[in-house]
């Protein structure tokens, strides 16, 4: 799930929010690199050649050849922008000081920074070693792993790696040639109409962007949680108005070892100790043990100090014990929440497994909630954080995610 507000564009000269399709010549876009590796065994990977790239609505976006935004606030420009396609055509979206930015990379780390003071923080995007097309992960029957540190996020705030269909050259179009490479193209479950262009074209109509979400890791140091996002039709794709509402499970199928009954799995000092490093492993099992299978179920395991901790099992009255996400998890979920079953209505497992076959966006992002303060995350029930956005740490808070891997099950960890 990602920050449905506005953010600012981080440049030294412009504060307004603006958005954009052409290349600008005032900044050159340096993509930081990040490894990753590609595993077949244990012990057996391949790094490859990544690198990050910020989302488009994080940069500074201006007429072409000039330096007149393109938008400010929720008003476009009439002059640049009499319609949707001239609007793409006359825009250009500028490169970024990443350093400014609070994007960071060393080798296979990847270090974001979020203001507490202006709610702030990036939202990235892993490339391919072309550095002109998003990195596409086929996640049937394979697993995915990372390190993470979050020592530095608190109540309120969230650390949050995900997979998102996007478009792989994030809807390159004649009137779109910045591309992949200039971070546009988002879409989510939530189907945000923050986006402003689309394919190629303005979204002057403020339509909302949706498509499948694979919500790997939500977390600050208090909880965490995995989560399923199907929609109705394979992504990206628009909508408009009371249109958006039911494309997409939005809330998602969750797994959070707090709300099931597990207060002392995850925590400070606790068996998973966010006061330190920690690595993540997620698998996604199908029917058959085949990448061409279905996915039927998503396992979760921990790995810290040499020992490895699967997914506590659910201890919740009226509910059957479960440490992993499943149609028949999530089917037992919702009937103890007496919820709107979305997770069905959408297609359970299915449209993720389809997505799943077709390839998926890695996402990074840390963002903080000093309004509705991610009781959802780790409020009461979710985590034991009272509500609020906890500041105490400072103007800026840190997170590092490192150590990526992708490939067969059980290939990416030692045991």
């Amino acid at each position: 799930m990602a920050p449905s507000r506005s953010f600012v564009a981080l440049s030294s000269l412009f504060v307004a929010a603006v958005y954009g399709q052409q290349i600008g010549t005032n900044t050159p876009e340096v993509n930081p690199p990040l490894l990753w590796e590609q595993c077949t065994l244990p012990g057996l990977c391949r790094k490859v050649n990544g690198s990050v790239t910020l989302d488009a609505n994080w940069r500074w976006t201006h007429n072409v050849g000039g330096y007149t935004n393109c938008k400010n606030g929720n008003t476009w420009n009439a002059t640049i922008c009499p319609d949707a396609t001239t609007c793409a055509q006359n825009c250009a979206v500028e490169g970024v000081d990443y350093a400014s930015s609070g994007v960071f990379t060393k080798g296979n780390a990847l270090t974001m920074t979020l203001s507490t003071v202006t709610n702030s923080g990036p939202r990235v995007y892993l490339l391919a070693d072309d550095e002109k097309t998003y990195q596409m992960f086929k996640l049937n029957q394979q697993e995915f792993a990372f390190d993470v540190d979050l020592s530095q996020v608190a109540c309120g705030m969230n650390a949050a790696l995900y997979f998102s269909e996007m478009d792989a050259h994030g809807g390159n179009a004649p009137t779109n040639k910045a591309g992949a490479k200039y971070g546009v193209g988002y879409c989510d479950a939530q189907c945000p109409s923050g986006d402003n262009f689309f394919n190629g074209q303005a979204n002057m109509a403020n339509a909302g962007i949706c498509c499948n979400e694979m919500d790997i890791w939500e977390a600050n140091r208090i909880s965490n949680a995995f989560t399923t996002h199907g929609c109705l039709q394979n992504g990206p794709y628009t909508c408009s108005g009371s249109g958006c509402q039911g494309q997409c499970d939005g809330n998602g199928c969750a797994f959070n070892a707090f709300h099931q009954g597990n207060p002392n799995f995850y925590g400070p000092g606790l068996t998973v100790d966010t006061t330190k490093k920690f690595t993540v492993v997620t698998q996604f099992i199908t029917d058959n043990g085949r990448t061409s299978g279905h996915l039927t179920e998503i396992r979760r395991l921990y790995v810290q100090n040499g020992r490895i901790f699967h997914n506590p099992a659910t201890d919740v009255k009226g509910m059957p014990p479960f440490n992993s996400v499943s149609t028949t998890y999530c089917d037992a979920q919702r009937k103890i929440m007496n919820a709107t079953n979305l997770f069905d209505e959408t297609g359970g497992m299915k449209p993720l497994s389809t997505a799943f076959e077709t390839g998926m966006v890695l996402v990074f992002s840390l963002w903080d909630d000093p309004y509705g303060g991610m009781t959802w995350l780790d409020g009461p029930g979710a985590g034991t954080c009272p509500g609020g956005l906890d500041t105490s740490g400072g103007p800026t808070v840190n997170v590092t995610f490192s150590n990526i891997k992708f490939g067969n099950i059980g290939s990416t960890y030692l045991f």
